[in-house]
């Protein structure tokens, strides 16, 4: 059973097993990701915008049928796909019954592919001074040590595949 907390209550859904996560339950997953920052809106929706498209089954889907089921409007839907498209994660077609198709299979489609195309490397290692370079730069301990953590970071949402969110 997946229990998901809702603004009144909680709502009980069946399991549907470890190979078909629904889009809440994903959302609530990525939820934990985006606390830290560690990926943007853009990121989270493309996800989900990859996985309807994966589970459809169609040539193609429409802008208008991603909005539905990714939740968000179309003007910001269409500029994300464009990304996707420009990276070469996504094929397009135009006219009637065109749309967005995968341009490599679900496999092939790495979490890191999403993240670099829309919003660079993943960094928490930024420095509270910012502009200014810290006179500690080069033998800063944390910053040495979270490093380590975004490599490893790096490592694992290379292995996450679109494959692995279907």
């Amino acid at each position: 059973m997946i229990i998901l907390q809702k603004r009144r209550g909680l709502i009980q859904r069946p399991d549907p097993g470890p190979h078909k996560i629904p889009l809440d339950r994903m959302t609530l997953i990525w939820y934990h990701y985006n606390i830290m920052k560690l990926l943007n809106r853009e990121v989270d929706y493309a996800v989900r915008a990859m996985v309807l498209m994966t589970r459809a089954n169609k040539p193609t889907v429409s802008v208008a049928q991603m909005q539905e089921g990714v939740g968000v409007n179309r003007p910001f839907l269409r500029k994300i796909l464009q990304k996707l498209h420009k990276a070469g994660l996504l094929q397009a077609s135009k006219g009637k019954g065109g749309g967005f198709s995968a341009a490599k299979a679900p496999e092939n489609i790495r979490l890191s592919d999403l993240i670099a195309a829309l919003q660079g490397p993943v960094k928490l290692n930024d420095c509270f001074f910012r502009k200014k370079l810290c006179r500690n730069h080069g033998t800063c301990l944390l910053r040495r040590r979270i490093g380590e953590v975004e490599a490893r970071l790096a490592e694992e949402m290379e292995r996450i595949t679109l494959k692995d969110l279907v």
